[in-house]
């Protein structure tokens, strides 16, 4: 401490001459300090805008939905004592123009007080009234326009829905609680509830649904108010939404991607690492006859680390100044190039905690890159330094301490602030990881070419004996690049695998329609209507199925706590699910464990339940679930545990009964089929005329629209991968100009000898792209096996490698590190041997 105004006085005079020699030091911690404040400061104003209009979103404070059933006397009069009210409706019909296209529409029917709060955006009527009002004795309609694009609908034209003649009187633009309803696999129709009611698409059996929103008087607890309704009404069942929570699963998306991307510029910090400490150790190696001077003038080592350490301390403030200020602006560029066109509301401006995590970010990694090359200066002696010897090794002292709770520290904020810890820790693990065997891999190859130049002859020597010298760019290189490859190719192998899955092997192993809503006593003549247009019928190509809903909701006996139950599959607790009844087993049943019923069983209800639900709530073959259907409560012992492919040609339910269990009950039916698009145009057409209440599905439709929304989606993720491969670019910048002085003595001795230019610069070249090359090859080896595990066991798909991906990446990686050993080339051959020679 006696020394630090000594070495602050001599660390302003060094600071004078400016940033010379940090440059890359500054680019590489602006860098991941920028991505990290901007994914945390984008993700903050998503939050805030979803808090700001929480009330518009959910349409009220307080909503309460049920699933096939009306509300009944007794809730509707609890509901009128808490406030304002307005109640909604859903089902799904087929959409027919006079010309006979027709597309599977989402009908929902509002009343007069609809909305709440916020207001419906129409296009051709003057308000929400005047859309729906009748005229001419037909109700009118608000519709989505791509439902307008797809039948070729104008306003005024009229339309039929279900068993409802409609006439088109707005543009449906949107809807203010349109977000918290979440994601529609149909264009949205908006009629009065009265109209919907009459069309008898509400009835029980079919696949509707109910709400009611509520505005509460000023003051009142939206989130108590609804924890003490469902405790009133507990046989009720009721789905409660509160404004606090208006939109959880935007909240959770943007919960996923602020982590996602902040893990990605946080790899990118640790890949400039290298950057940094490369810019502190060049910088000292040019500052070494001055160190000498000092130490021989009898300065103290903690003279001699204090005075760098401030510079350094000076000059990471200004990185993470410029990262801050980067990563800040971003997300206000984004809100003014957007506009209104994000799908989530947000609220763009500078937010504090965002930044002072990034900032808290950028200081740890300044610390713990930087305090290496510091402790070698100081614990070198003078003598060493004036006769240019190797550097000491890394000594144990105050700055290893540092540089060691610095990188725990660093571990420790990012595991903290993600929303899923234990993720976290694994993905920081991986990282440490992969660059522990990078920088492995990089000391194995330096010592591999050094065996291998026996081997070669002219620039190829040349450039190996670079390869296996002491400041060979595999060492000092070849961990960030490859680390910048693993990140990039783990989401480009993640992205082309998921695409694959939506884009090929969905159409093959799912059904291409999906139609609801068959009525039971006419599925026999809907069956003979299939095989009219596809031809025989048997199970590889047709399934029809009797179909259900239901909410589980005793498990053993004893009410279901979903607490209990793991958070993946909770929605097969808190909601309604599909059901169904099977005499025989299925060919594709699934079957893990158990024993399917006998088909002429006439037994108590046994139930054959998915295997991943069971797992999550602990249970076994024996025991007993209570599920609530049509009204009934149905106790039914677990005969079988069965693998279930939601996305595959099979019976897909989370449940199935034995026929006894619903014996009696008129149960509509679903059916699935396989066939190509020219069928099912016919198909869709055919069964317009004799089966107008059955709804069509096209799953080749879903599928393309989910593979276009993948598509731009994962091009936003790949932008943000790529920062960490452009740190990997500025670490071998900065390898290239801390050797930039030992490469013109290098290439000066060589002309001195001989060599011609082309010579010099194609040893360069083998030697950076041998780089390249072999830190891409183990980057893509390491984003293949964190891709993996993602891809099959998180999202369930069929594992492929998008192999011209790959190949992009590697030539990417090589090609870029050759350019910089022709720049290397360029730099050292741009200077004349003689004075560089003299200067030595």
């Amino acid at each position: 401490m006696t020394n630090l105004p000594l070495a602050l006085r001599l660390a302003a005079r060094e600071l004078r001459s400016g940033v010379r020699g940090f440059r890359i030091f500054l680019a590489c911690l602006a860098l991941g300090v920028a991505a990290i404040a901007a994914a945390g400061s984008t993700a903050e104003a998503f939050r805030q805008g979803l808090a700001s209009q929480a009330r518009e979103i959910l349409g009220g404070d307080l909503s309460f939905s049920v699933e096939n059933r009306d509300f009944t006397d007794k809730e509707r009069a609890a509901f009128e004592k808490l406030g304002v009210t307005t109640y909604a409706a859903g089902a799904r019909a087929m959409a027919q123009a006079p010309g006979g296209d027709r597309r599977l529409v989402s009908l929902r029917g509002v009343d007069s007080r609809f909305p709440l709060a916020g207001a419906v955006k129409l296009d051709g009527a003057p308000n929400l009234a005047a859309a729906l009002a009748d005229r001419d004795g037909l109700p009118g309609a608000a519709v989505d326009p791509a439902l307008l694009d797809r039948l070729h609908l104008k306003i005024g034209d009229r339309f039929e829905a279900g068993a409802m003649n409609l006439v088109v009187r707005a543009r449906l633009l949107s809807e203010p609680d349109g977000l918290s309803r979440g994601f529609s696999i149909a264009p949205r129709v908006l009629v009065r509830g009265d109209v919907l009611e009459r069309s008898g698409l509400l009835a029980p059996g079919g696949l509707s649904g109910r709400t009611v929103r509520i505005g509460l008087p000023a003051g009142q607890d939206p989130r108590a108010t609804g924890k003490a309704f469902q405790a009133a009404f507990p046989d009720s069942h009721l789905e409660v939404r509160d404004r606090l929570d208006s939109a959880p699963g935007a909240r959770r998306l943007i919960d996923q991607l602020e982590y996602f991307l902040g893990f990605i510029g946080l790899a990118s910090l640790v890949a400039g690492g290298l950057g940094v400490a490369g810019a502190v150790s060049a910088y000292l190696s040019a500052r070494e006859p001055a160190i000498a001077v000092l130490k021989a003038l009898g300065a103290e080592s903690g003279l001699i680390r204090n005075l760098h350490l401030i510079q350094i301390g000076v000059l990471a403030l200004l990185g993470v100044a410029i990262g801050l200020v980067i990563g800040a602006a971003a997300p206000l560029i984004l809100g003014q190039m957007a506009g209104a066109n994000l799908p989530i509301p947000a609220l763009f401006k500078v937010y504090p905690w965002p930044l002072a995590k990034a900032g808290l970010f950028g200081f740890l990694a300044a610390t713990a890159f930087s305090l290496i090359p510091l402790a070698r200066a100081r614990s070198t002696p003078p003598s060493a330094l004036f006769r240019r010897t190797p550097k000491a090794h890394f000594p144990l002292g105050p700055e290893a301490i540092g540089a060691v709770v610095a990188g725990a520290g660093l571990a420790a904020l990012a595991v903290v602030t993600a929303p899923s810890p234990l993720a976290a820790a694994i993905m920081i693990a991986g990282v440490a990881i992969a660059f522990g065997l990078l920088s492995a891999l990089g000391r194995i190859a330096a010592r591999g070419a050094g065996r291998a130049r026996r081997l070669t002859r002219g620039p190829g020597k040349l450039g190996l004996a670079n390869l296996a010298g002491p400041n060979s760019a595999a060492k000092t290189a070849s961990p960030a690049i490859g680390l910048g490859v693993a990140l990039l190719s783990w989401v480009v192998l993640i992205q082309s695998a998921l695409l694959a899955q939506v884009s090929d092997v969905a159409p093959r192993t799912a059904p291409a329609m999906v139609f609801t809503e068959i009525p039971a006593d006419r599925a026999a003549a809907f069956d003979a209507a299939v095989a009219d247009v596809i031809g025989p019928l048997h199970e590889d190509v047709y399934l029809r199925m009797p179909f259900a809903t239901g909410r589980i909701i005793r498990l053993k006996g004893r009410p279901v706590d979903t607490k209990s139950i793991r958070a993946s599959q909770r929605w097969a607790f808190d909601n309604d699910i599909g059901l169904s009844l099977f005499a025989r087993e299925p060919a594709k049943a699934g079957l893990v464990s158990g024993r399917w019923w006998r088909a002429d069983s006439a037994a108590p209800p046994q139930v054959a339940i998915n295997v991943e639900i069971a797992h999550a709530a602990d249970l076994k073959v024996g025991d007993t679930i209570t599920v609530l259907v049509l009204g009934r409560e149905i106790e039914a012992r677990i005969a079988v545990l069965r693998k279930v492919d939601f996305g595959g040609f099979g019976p897909n339910f989370a449940l199935i009964f034995n026929p006894a269990t619903l014996e009696g009950a008129d149960l509509r039916s679903v059916a699935i089929v396989r066939l190509d698009r020219a069928q099912e145009a016919t198909l869709t057409r055919e069964l317009g005329q004799d089966f107008p209440g059955v709804n069509v599905i096209s799953v080749r439709e879903q599928l393309d629209a989910a593979a276009a929304l993948f598509d731009r989606l994962a091009l936003a993720v790949r932008g943000a991968a790529a920062v960490a491969g452009l740190a990997g670019i500025l670490v071998l910048a900065g390898a290239i100009a801390a050797g930039a002085r030992a490469r013109a003595r290098e290439a000066a001795t060589l002309k001195v000898l001989g060599a011609t230019r082309a010579q010099i610069l194609l040893a360069y070249v083998i030697e950076y792209g041998a780089v390249g090359l072999i830190a891409g090859s183990a980057g893509v080896l390491f984003g293949v096996a964190a891709a993996w595990p993602v891809v099959v066991k998180i999202f369930e798909a069929r594992w492929s490698i998008d192999w011209s991906g790959i190949l992009v990446l590697l030539t990417g990686a090589t090609g870029l590190a050759s350019v910089g050993g022709l720049i290397a080339a360029s730099l050292a051959l741009s200077q004349r041997p003689a004075p560089v020679l003299r200067g030595d």
